[in-house]
């Protein structure tokens, strides 16, 4: 059984938390800041996108409690002051989207021997290494890479997707755009956009700001970066745009890609089959059906490519990307946590 403490539980928190095999990992104690216990309760029960939670929780004795866990809530704002010591981790990830956390994170990983280390999910800067599942987690090493980010849910869909194209066809440029749902830091009416990862400041591309319901809000994204990173390839070669929609859940991408080898329609879907076959993880569906973004919701995997939509000529491709980038993105979390605890 693996021990673990989650900081934060917002929405990947609880997607997390809502997604644990209880017979393999053991939620030992969560910090969220929200000083109302019985709200926490109540927001980790009932959700609106997943709706209600099969093994209700319940607050018993300042613990979170259902038939499969006893998870001792704590209330610190700050990570370096949790009592994560008295638990006995193998693991502590921490959703909660803070940036300047990683460096607290290095100091608790030196201070518990037990830790096998700390996973963040987002893309702090500082951290060991970045790992995204069917990109490029054979380059981990255990021993020197303690304080992890588990990238972003649009990098943890594209680097796969990217990763297979540029070994068989090597990847000279291209664009993608993605379109993402609505965040929790994004407003119903007009107003500034505050930041999450950087509590206190304003994003300074003020259009975030703008009414996330109303509005196809047009920004940068560090998808394209991140996922580059991830590869181990050259930024600005592949441009990036994105917008954020109206829609509460399902990203999705458009990618067009440059290649050195030319290839075919059927070569390609034969390629990203021939990958869902064999791979380790749910990384890879393809999907031939007609889908819209909502009937993607739950997927368990890192992307949907959406084969009606893949077009080749000759040494350009096109292909139409969809990811839960809540559930999805949280069960690949889950899986890199595993797949670490078995690495030797």
């Amino acid at each position: 059984m693996i021990n673990i403490g989650i900081n934060g539980l917002g929405r990947i928190g609880r997607s997390i938390l809502r997604s644990i095999d209880p017979s393999k990992i053991n939620v030992k104690i969560i910090n969220e800041i929200n000083p109302d216990k019985k709200n926490i309760v109540y927001t980790t029960n009932y959700d609106t996108i997943f709706g209600k939670n099969e093994n209700k929780f319940e607050l018993k004795n300042g613990y979170l409690c259902n038939k499969f866990h006893k998870i001792f809530i704590s209330q610190e704002q700050n990570l370096d002051k949790i009592k994560f010591e008295k638990f006995n981790l193998d693991f502590i990830i921490d959703s909660s989207g803070i940036s300047s956390n990683v460096k607290k994170a290095k100091k608790i990983i030196k201070k518990l021997s037990t830790l096998q280390a700390i996973i963040f999910t987002h893309c702090p800067p500082e951290t060991d290494f970045q790992m995204v599942l069917g990109a490029n987690e054979d380059k981990f090493i255990k021993k020197s890479h303690k304080i992890l980010s588990s990238s972003i849910c649009d990098a943890t869909a594209l680097a796969p997707v990217l990763n297979i194209i540029n070994k068989y066809f090597k990847i000279l440029g291209g664009f993608i755009t993605t379109a993402h749902p609505w965040l929790n830091y994004q407003n119903l009416m007009d107003g500034p956009s505050v930041s999450w990862s950087k509590p206190g400041s304003i994003f300074d591309h003020y259009a975030l700001g703008r009414s996330a319901i109303g509005n196809l809000i047009p920004k940068p994204t560090t998808a394209v970066d991140e996922t580059l990173n991830v590869l181990n390839l050259k930024k600005n070669f592949i441009g990036s745009f994105s917008y954020r929609v109206p829609t509460s859940i399902v990203g999705s991408a458009d990618l067009t890609i440059k290649v050195k080898k030319n290839t075919n329609k059927t070569k390609i879907i034969s390629l990203f089959k021939d990958f869902e076959r064999k791979q380790k993880f749910n990384i890879i569906k393809n999907n031939f059906d007609p889908l819209v973004s909502l009937d993607f919701i739950k997927s368990d995997y890192s992307v949907n490519i959406d084969h009606r939509w893949t077009m080749v000529n000759q040494d350009l491709i096109k292909l139409v990307l969809w990811y839960d980038n809540e559930y999805g993105y949280s069960r690949r979390v889950l899986d890199q946590l595993m797949y670490i605890n078995n690495k030797k």
